[in-house]
Order: C-alpha cells, then sequence, then structure tokens
C-alpha cells in the first residue's frame, strides 16, 4: 500500500491476526471493542474481516465493529481498519494445530511488514503465532524478533520483556540451554548491553539507564567453585562497559535477585538466557507484560504470551497484555517522534547562534 495523505497525527498501529486457532482474534476484539482506543490510535488489523466476524458471533462480542480498508477505500480514523490478507473463506477450529492457519498468520505479517517499510504504518503489534506451523520455506525462523531482524537488516536486536516497573532482556532468547554457553561472549555482551541501553534512551527516555546483570552460574560461579564464566568472561567485560561511562553492574545470582527486590533499583536486567529471565518476568508482570524488540528501526510489541489453544474460543482470554502492547507502541512511536524534534531543535539552534556570531564578526 502506498501511504496516503493523513488527516489525523495519531500514529498508525499495524495488528497482525496470528494464528487463527489461538486466542489472538480473541483478545483483539476484546481489546478494540473499547472505542477509546480509535482515540489514541488508528488500528489496523491484518488478518481476516471474516474471521474475525466469526469469533465476534461464536463469543458474542457484540460491541465490536470494523471499516474494511483497502487501496480503493479510505482510512477510517475512529474505528478499527482491517486489512484482508486472504480471500478464501477460512474455518476457524478453536485450539487445533493447523497447516493453513500457519500460512494466513504469515500472510498478515508479510502485508503488515510491506506497509512499514511504505511508512502506511508506524508500528506493529504481533498476536501470537505457532512456530511448528509456520511454512518452513517461507518462514526459516525461530519467531517473530528473528523474522523482524531479518527483513529489516538489522545488525543487532533484542528480546526484551516490558512492563511499567520492569524490563528484562536476555542475552540468548530461542536457543537450547545446552547451547548457551558458547554464546557467552565479550561482543555479544557488549552489542546487547549497547542495544539495552539505546532503548532505555531512545525509546523509553531514560537519561542515565542504570542496567543490571545476571550470573551464567548457580550463584554466579561462586568465584569458580560453580563455573568460571563470571569470571573470565562476564565480570571483566562489565568492568570494560563501567569505564566507558555505561551504568552496568554485576554479575548477580539469579536466584535471589528478584526475590530480594534488587531488580527495582535498576531501570532493566539483562538475563543470560530465556527462562532465567522470563519465567520471573511472568510471575511479576505476566497479564501487563510486553515483549518488545529493541535495535529495530521500526517499532514491534506482542502480547508476552502464546497461542494459548487450551483456552482458544471460550472467551475466557485475558486481553490485558495486547493492550499494553499497544499502549507501549503507541509511548514508543511517540518518544521517537520528540527525540528527532529536540535533535533538529538542537540542529537550528546551533545554525542560528553560527549566523549570528558571523553576523556578529562581520
Amino acid at each position: 500500500m502506498a501511504n496516503k495523505q493523513r488527516k489525523s497525527q495519531k500514529p498508525r498501529i499495524g495488528i497482525t491476526i496470528g494464528d487463527i486457532n489461538g486466542i489472538g482474534p480473541e483478545i483483539i476484539i476484546k481489546v478494540l471493542q473499547d472505542k477509546r482506543i480509535a482515540n489514541l490510535i488508528t488500528p489496523i488489523i491484518y488478518g481476516s474481516g471474516k474471521v474475525l466476524t466469526k469469533y465476534k458471533r461464536l463469543l458474542n462480542l457484540e460491541e465490536f465493529s470494523y471499516h474494511q480498508y483497502n487501496t480503493n477505500s479510505y482510512l477510517n480514523e475512529k474505528k478499527p481498519n482491517v486489512v484482508n490478507c486472504w480471500h478464501d473463506s477460512a474455518e476457524i477450529q478453536p485450539g487445533k494445530v493447523v497447516e493453513q492457519a500457519g500460512k494466513y498468520a504469515l500472510q498478515a505479517m508479510q502485508r503488515a511488514t510491506e506497509d512499514l517499510r511504505n511508512d502506511f504504518l508506524d508500528a506493529v503489534v504481533t498476536c501470537p503465532i505457532n512456530k511448528a506451523n509456520m511454512p518452513k520455506d517461507e518462514f526459516p525462523f525461530k519467531g517473530h524478533t528473528d523474522y523482524y531482524t531479518s527483513e529489516f537488516e538489522a545488525q543487532n536486536s533484542l528480546m526484551v520483556m516490558c512492563s511499567e516497573q520492569l524490563k528484562i532482556a536476555v542475552l540468548t532468547d530461542h536457543i537450547p540451554l545446552t547451547e548457551v554457553k558458547k554464546f557467552v561472549t565479550r561482543e555479544r555482551l557488549i552489542n546487547k548491553v549497547e542495544v539495552l541501553e539505546k532503548m532505555l534512551k531512545d525509546d523509553f527516555g531514560i537519561q542515565k539507564p542504570k542496567i543490571a546483570v545476571l550470573g551464567l552460574n548457580p550463584h554466579a560461579g561462586e568465584e569458580g567453585l560453580l563455573g568460571n564464566e563470571e569470571q573470565e568472561v562476564i565480570s571483566p567485560t562489565l568492568s570494560e562497559l563501567h569505564k566507558k561511562g555505561h551504568l552496568v553492574f554485576g554479575p548477580y545470582p539469579a536466584d535471589g535477585f528478584f526475590a530480594s527486590l534488587t531488580h527495582q533499583k535498576f531501570d532493566a536486567v539483562l538475563a543470560m538466557y530465556h527462562d532465567q529471565g522470563l519465567i520471573p518476568f511472568k510471575i511479576l508482570a505476566f497479564e501487563e507484560g510486553v515483549n518488545y524488540t529493541a535495535g529495530l528501526p521500526i517499532v514491534r510489541t506482542s502480547p508476552d504470551h502464546g497461542t494459548a489453544y487450551n483456552i482458544a474460543g471460550k472467551g475466557i482470554a485475558h486481553e490485558g497484555s495486547l493492550r499494553e502492547a499497544i499502549f507501549m507502541a503507541h509511548n514508543i512511536v511517540r518518544n521517537r517522534e520528540d527525540k528527532i524534534e529536540r535533535k533538529i531543535r538542537v540542529n537550528v539552534d546551533a545554525e542560528l547562534k553560527k549566523d549570528s556570531k558571523d553576523t556578529v564578526q562581520n
């Protein structure tokens, strides 16, 4: 879709439907039936109007309505818009893993990606997919994070679980536990800390972010008795970063770090591997948690849960995480816009001062 003249300054937020047999369609409907959302953003759903209508009737969610959008129509600024990414009549089978559902999910992602590239969208919020039924030949990725990193040719991206009070990034995300050790390197630590620090500054407006880093081994290695990675890699790298002015501290033993509420002293935490970071996050902030991909030129958020097949189609899925993902996408878009405006003002001020000085000297 080509970019069209905007009637409103509200951010355009794309929402991909995810696996149509998971809870994605339900939580989308539940969030967007609140008409106040359209006062904040212009929501654009990438999926199928027919699928949404089927779930609306199945779950008796009559407050939800939408505008069908295509290249020949207008974008409705006052209600959700739907972009049909396929035109066959998809059968919904809540709770079932169906091959065609993976193909639909990818088509929605690809269409939204195209609109991100064309600046038609300001951000994308992705509902859960099931990697098991995604078409392997077209989607050779471990998840959304790798997909968007590849599509937008980002050098370094980072999966960060975010809530208002807690932000946890992971040095290694979707890799087997037996493989984690070889990824704990000086170069990777430096890259991920820098991406995390830039995210906190640019996207969350924290001028001097403080970052805690967890150890890899029990008790953070206990001075080499339970592993050497802390002494040989993590501690020296953190010292190097600290000397360069980065407010990064650790490594902290992971077992007591959250129980003692030490995380409250920091703006973000870098865990060494997936479960080390996500288990405490989901205990502390599951219903409000958001998965954010840092390090991309575009803004991408998602709920912090999966397809939840076991409750799909039953009307009991909680939409709080998707709502927070939309709010966070909105806030990050605004923060990035503010940063650009501040930079422009600084450059203009500098030019004016230079011109004024030249005039006085002449």
